[in-house]
């Protein structure tokens, strides 16, 4: 039954991992960098094109700590989309933290191509009671502890605002983008000795998370992939991931979430030992990151006990209807 609800769900949402329908010819073929402003700010969001292809997923079984779920190995196809340069940091979630649950309402954005669209509006999340930064900085430095949901919530938000469908990315891209060409167990070769130069992990963080893009980038000019905080992806985490992946290769595959537990992070965290900060890493989250969470029932927005976990967005070259969106967001959390 688990792998039955998988699979509908592959089929259901896997149109709009991949793209669906382009808005327009323009929006569609052009592809290159470009900075989101948040509207009402001077605020941005830096996207990376990350062009679409087959790789190698998961680590060979002679990698040093390496763990069973993360493989065997099986070739990959993910489509073309936007990856942020950079995990969002305070200063752009809290755009989102400071907005009135009354002042987030439909509105009407303007597309590139001149037509304009109706956005329905979304909720906000509640005020944090403790200083969800632990006092290790907000300027710069990396959001944490918030939920998948909520995660979700600002991609929501950030759709309502720009009229730019982005979301989480899935295990898949997010591997295929970390990776970016490579198949070492980093990004940048095997050589563990070397990660100083590119991440932030135990060993080097001095017991805190880092400011964004202090470390050197990937080959795709994504910064931060190994290292500082661990990333939220779209998936249940699914320990036999890879035994349930079809067709050779397959064909953008996302997993998704019908338990609250365990849901997949990637990238691994400041407070991590180097080997948990490879490309092939994975992890589930688990009910323990919500323990000191005095409310009945537990925030669906904070976390209590995960300074290690922010996200970063991703937005799909090809660009579905707003209906076809409204039906994404719809199925996608429905379980929360």
């Amino acid at each position: 039954m688990r792998y039955f609800s998988w699979l509908i769900g592959l089929v259901a949402i896997n149109y709009f991992l991949i793209g669906g329908k382009a808005c327009s010819e323009s929006e569609s073929s052009d592809f290159g960098r470009y900075s989101e402003k948040i509207p009402g700010s001077n605020i941005a969001i830096d996207m990376v094109p990350i062009n679409g292809g087959i790789f190698l997923m998961g680590s060979p079984s002679n990698e040093k700590g390496r763990n069973p779920d993360e493989g065997p190995q099986k070739e990959v196809k993910v489509n073309p989309f936007w990856m942020g340069a950079y995990e969002i940091t305070w200063d752009q979630y809290s755009r989102f933290l400071d907005e009135k649950a009354g002042n987030i309402k439909s509105r009407e954005v303007a597309l590139k191509d001149g037509s304009k669209i109706m956005i329905d509006g979304v909720s906000t999340a509640t005020p944090m009671y403790i200083d969800m930064s632990f006092g290790m900085g907000r300027q710069g430095f990396p959001a944490i502890n918030m939920t998948q949901y909520a995660a979700m919530m600002y991609a929501r938000w950030l759709y309502t605002e720009t009229g730019h469908f982005y979301r989480l990315p899935t295990e898949a891209e997010w591997e295929y983008a970390c990776r970016a060409g490579s198949k070492t167990a980093f990004y940048y070769g095997n050589d563990i000795g070397e990660l100083n130069k590119f991440a932030w992990f135990d060993g080097n963080s001095g017991g805190g998370y880092k400011k964004v893009g202090t470390k050197a980038p990937n080959a795709f000019g994504l910064y931060d992939m190994h290292g500082n905080v661990s990333e939220w992806t779209a998936d249940q985490y699914c320990p036999d991931y890879f035994k349930k992946l079809n067709g050779n290769p397959t064909n953008s595959p996302y997993f998704k979430p019908t338990t609250l537990y365990p849901r997949s992070v990637r990238g691994g965290s400041w407070m991590d030992d180097g080997l948990d900060l490879r490309s092939a890493k994975r992890q589930g989250s688990s009910s323990a990151w919500k323990m000191r969470d005095p409310q009945m029932p537990k925030s669906i927005w904070w976390l209590t006990d995960a300074p290690f976990v922010g996200f970063r967005l991703v937005r799909p070259k090809e660009t579905p209807t707003k209906d076809e969106i409204e039906k994404y967001w719809i199925q996608v959390m429905d379980d929360f």
